[in-house]
């Protein structure tokens, strides 16, 4: 039987994810094989397992820290919200339909069969899982029904760590607040707290430690400095979208849509020096790109309105007009095209006239596409003609389908045994419907040498970048910070194990 240990936060944005994949990575360098886990996910960042099933991104990144593939066991139950009041429901990797808020908290108790399955797999297969929290412990309005927190720990028997926000002030309130509004048996399973994101003097914060183990009684396990970790983030809470300005040679503009999904999709870009991912959310902050991404989105038609809407798609196609590269993935692909068809109410129904920069029309299909591929780039002739031949890797996600008329797509992808094109390309402006396409293969680096030649920058000036292995000294930097300034002989002992 697996051991097991929970964080839990005193807020959303508390860390939880950064902590948990610090702790899986310290296990694997310790000698065990090791898991994440989180029963219930909400996040418009996703990912297409190698059996083709969807789960959060988050649970991705922390099984890349544990050393092991991604399966949807780690995350049974994701939410991705396509309004302010409804998400889509997604058990165990596929889509069991759309729900509004109050619809699925009346019946998300009856999934607790579905986590349990998942988390009793994970048990059978792995020394130690850690279990990660959403939000806070101390909703007082859904503690009843709870399957992420608390909940989650009395199903797992799993012993908790609180986990508070320094940077954000108010810590020591945060922490007692949180204990004081639980009950006896929560406050019992929480063993530890921690305080994260701290920058300055710890002595200065000694007295404070010591004050609040007395109100609480419960042990202070880690002061964990503030740290800049270059590994995904959970969704619209990262701070990568808020970078606005171009800082290096290469600028390249994200569209920041309202419902932007995926946006992890460019992180292979941002992390390299020489170039610059900023996102854009007006006409004024595109300014004079070397290249506009167009992301996927949880919601196309709806973003596409509000593209039109605000000035942005006016401001794209001026940009094509002089010779700016256009890229869309996914939903952005989507919106590229003359026409959006929606006749089976999956985006509210209806048709819409697209942004016309390719010869494409989507029809929204009841069934999603969800699939890991290996890509070759096509035949591309003029400025282009480099691409031609280079790969890629990645996943499709997507509920359309989309027709090509009269020109090339974009590549030729192949999932399994199947091959099919992918995408579309016209002059300057390219779609494809594959996440992921920048991480890996040789496309990223050719993009990347046609941008240069254009702004008569010599790719040498650019340094070879291999993505795995920053984010592999990544995940060991998160570790040696953590095993730093967290009581590990602490945390082995409240897990029942001697290190």
């Amino acid at each position: 039987m697996a051991k097991s240990i929970m964080i839990q936060g005193t807020m959303s944005n508390a860390g939880k994810s950064f902590l948990v994949a610090g702790l899986l990575r310290i296990f694997k360098q310790d000698g065990y094989k090791v898991a994440p886990f989180k029963s219930q996910n909400m996040a418009l960042n996703s990912f297409i397992t190698k059996d083709g099933f969807e789960m959060g991104r988050a649970q991705v990144m922390q099984a890349e820290a544990a050393g092991i593939e991604p399966n949807v066991n780690m995350n049974p139950i994701l939410l991705k919200p396509t309004t302010d009041m409804g998400s889509q429901v997604i058990v165990n990797g596929e889509v069991r339909g759309t729900m509004a808020a109050v619809d699925y908290f009346k019946q998300k108790k009856s999934l607790v069969p579905d986590i349990m399955k998942a988390y009793k797999n994970l048990e059978k297969e792995y020394d130690i899982i850690v279990i990660e929290g959403a939000g806070s412990p101390a909703e007082i309005n859904l503690k009843s029904d709870d399957i992420v927190n608390m909940g989650m720990a009395k199903m797992a028997n799993a012993p908790v760590i609180l986990a508070g926000d320094i940077d954000r002030g108010g810590v020591f309130a945060q922490l007692y607040g949180t204990v004081e509004l639980l009950d006896k048996e929560e406050k019992d399973r929480i063993k530890g707290i921690i305080i994260n994101k701290f920058r300055g003097d710890k002595e200065i914060l000694c007295p404070g430690l010591r004050m609040i183990e007395g109100k609480i009684n419960k042990p202070v396990v880690g002061v964990i400095p503030y740290i800049n970790i270059d590994i995904d983030d959970e969704d619209s809470l990262s701070q990568s979208l808020e970078k606005t300005q171009s800082t290096a040679d290469i600028d390249i503009a994200v569209i920041r849509l309202p419902k932007i999904s995926n946006f992890t999709d460019f992180n292979a870009l941002e992390y390299r020096n020489g170039i610059s991912v900023r996102y854009v959310k007006n006409r004024k902050e595109l300014k004079n790109p070397d290249l506009i991404i167009l992301p996927g989105t949880k919601n196309t038609m709806e973003d596409l309105k509000w593209l039109r809407e605000c000035g942005l798609e006016a401001e794209i196609a001026r940009h094509k007009e002089g010779g700016t590269l256009i890229f869309g993935i996914c939903g952005g692909y989507q919106m590229l095209g003359e026409e959006l068809s929606d006749p089976f109410n999956v985006e509210g129904g209806g048709n819409m006239r697209g942004m016309c920069l390719l010869p494409t029309k989507t029809i929204f299909a009841e069934e999603k596409t969800r699939t890991r591929v290996t890509g070759v780039v096509g035949k591309i002739n003029g400025e282009f003609s480099t691409l031609s031949g280079l790969s890629f890797e990645g996943y499709e996600i997507h509920m359309g389908e989309t027709e090509v008329v009269d020109v090339s797509p974009f590549s030729s992808i192949i999932n399994g045994k199947t091959e099919k094109g992918d995408g579309a390309c016209c002059d300057n402006v390219f779609g494809t419907y594959v996440h992921g396409i920048f991480d890996t293969g040789t496309f990223t680096e050719g993009l990347i040498g046609i941008i240069c030649k254009k702004k008569g920058i010599h790719m040498d000036e650019l340094e070879n970048f291999d993505f795995e292995k920053y984010k592999e000294n990544q995940y060991d930097l998160l570790a040696d910070t953590l095993r730093n300034n967290m009581d590990m002989k602490k945390i082995y002992e409240i897990m029942g194990m001697v290190k």
